[in-house]
């Protein structure tokens, strides 16, 4: 056991950035604010699958987290340049999510077979905004404790996602709308550190 903490120790463990990331995720993500768009997907289609909107989340981030750079890398983009571009996005994002208006648009229909990949797994868990947010995390953070933030929130999607009907009930429509206020704010915070953390590294 000792040995295999040390590992994590030496890989970069670090259980505050951790905390920081996953709130970051949870944020971007925004699982609890979306209760209002997954119900009525389900009531559209009539089914959504949460392990398999898990699944293909976890994938996507995942894999996004160790090519994204190399991605980037192709087109002579650096991680910086993307970071702060990124924090552009988390800053409409949160916009959104303060003002109650819709900046960014997707006119795709899900059908019931897809729904719980298109659009829910992507773009609404692991979107263009959690995407940007992994490789501006990557700036900052060691790897291992993305990974494992990535993992907490795509738990906490899976939970979220098999108690929709539950939490809709207990929340109510007045407490989503708060919860989204707030993480919208949080949200803001974060564009900013982002933002004036990785332009002084371009100049």
């Amino acid at each position: 056991m000792d040995f295999s903490l040390s590992i994590f120790w030496n890989n970069g463990l670090n259980f505050k950035e951790i905390g920081v990331a996953s709130m970051v995720l949870f944020a971007v993500i925004d699982i609890v604010g979306n209760i209002p768009l997954i119900i009525a997907l389900k009531e559209k289609t009539g089914r959504i699958y949460p392990m398999r909107t898990a699944v293909v989340s976890l994938f996507i981030l995942v894999g996004f987290l160790y090519v994204g750079e190399s991605i980037l890398g192709l087109i002579g983009v650096g991680i910086n340049e993307f970071a702060v571009a990124g924090s552009f996005v988390l800053f409409f994002m949160a916009l959104e999510m303060i003002l109650g208006v819709e900046i960014f648009r997707d006119n795709g229909e899900a059908s019931t077979k897809v729904a719980s990949v298109v659009p829910l797994a992507f773009p609404m868990i692991a979107g263009a905004g959690t995407m940007t947010s992994l490789i501006s995390l990557r700036a900052e953070f060691a790897l291992v404790n993305i990974l494992i933030a990535i993992s907490l929130n795509i738990l906490v999607v899976w939970i979220v996602l098999k108690l929709t009907s539950t939490f809709e009930r207990v929340i109510g429509a007045t407490g989503i709308a708060i919860l989204k206020k707030v993480f919208g704010i949080i949200l803001l915070a974060i564009a900013i550190k982002l933002f004036s953390s990785n332009i002084r590294e371009l100049f």
